[in-house]
């Protein structure tokens, strides 16, 4: 799943970046730098000026210590990486000038999430680091602007790649549920939201069902076939959740059979 390629603007007014805008707004925030310093160095922060920005800049250094550590696997991954590093020094500073900023937090977030997509495939313990970084700036986004549509569900989509990394594991099965009542909240926001729609069905038809209880499996499919119908109503021609839906389909005929097999196996 991918976070929403357009964000529309919410409830109080505003409208977030997407993350192809804030990798632009970077970039060209970063040239305007070089070429007033005149040397490249396009410092990002400015000097704090209180013992309150001093303390919110040491939050986040664990953030930004992450984000300083990713390289990138190849040079349009490096690039980008920079791109990345650039514009978290901004939003610190953003926040630094205004801690209750939703707008900063989101962005934030955003660079995170997307800094953890650029890490090694093997370096799995940075990318969850990262994603678990990128859940608490999205939840204090969130905390600042309950009506953020976009927060939530990237929120969702940060806490469903932290889900995948543990496998079958109790974990696993809490971090699915977590994600799943941010894509609840997500559509509660934004009812026009077939994506949305479909990663709720994909958390609860690939995920969540192969972790629960047997006996709970036929009612959480039943409720993943919901969200893909959903999703097709709002977007016809939506293909991955036709493809889902269909899938559904078969996979709840299968816990059909095999819970009938199973009974009349045990009343012989």
């Amino acid at each position: 799943s991918e976070p929403p390629k357009g964000a529309g603007t919410n409830a109080d007014g505003w409208r977030p970046y997407t993350m192809g805008e804030l990798l632009g707004e970077a970039a060209a925030a970063g040239r305007s730098d070089f070429a007033a310093d005149g040397n490249g160095a396009g410092s990002a922060t400015p000097e704090r000026s209180s013992q309150d920005s001093l303390q919110l800049s040491t939050h986040h250094d664990v953030a930004m210590d992450l984000i300083n550590s990713v390289t990138g696997v190849d040079e349009e991954g490096r690039s980008r990486q920079r791109i990345l590093t650039f514009a978290a020094k901004r939003y610190i500073s953003a926040i630094e000038r205004n801690p209750e900023d939703p707008d900063a937090y989101y962005n934030w977030a955003l660079v995170l999430q997307e800094s953890a997509d650029n890490v090694d495939p093997n370096s799995d313990s940075s990318k969850d680091s990262l994603l678990e970084e990128a859940c608490k700036k999205y939840a204090e986004a969130t905390r600042l602007c309950p009506t953020l549509y976009d927060a939530y569900y990237n929120w969702a989509i940060a806490i469903a790649d932290r889900a995948k990394m543990r496998g079958r594991t109790k974990e696993a099965e809490e971090l699915w549920q977590q994600a799943i009542r941010n894509y609840d909240k997500a559509v509660q926001l934004s009812w026009n939201s077939p994506q949305a729609l479909n990663n709720w069905g994909l958390g609860l038809q690939q995920e969540l069902s192969a972790i629960v209880p047997a006996k709970d499996k036929q009612t959480i499919i039943k409720t993943a076939i919901s969200k893909f119908r959903s999703a097709i109503q709002l977007q016809f021609d939506f293909h991955r959740a036709i493809y889902n839906l269909e899938l559904s389909w078969c996979v709840s005929l299968v816990y059909l059979i095999v819970t009938e097999t199973v009974n009349s196996t045990a009343s012989i």
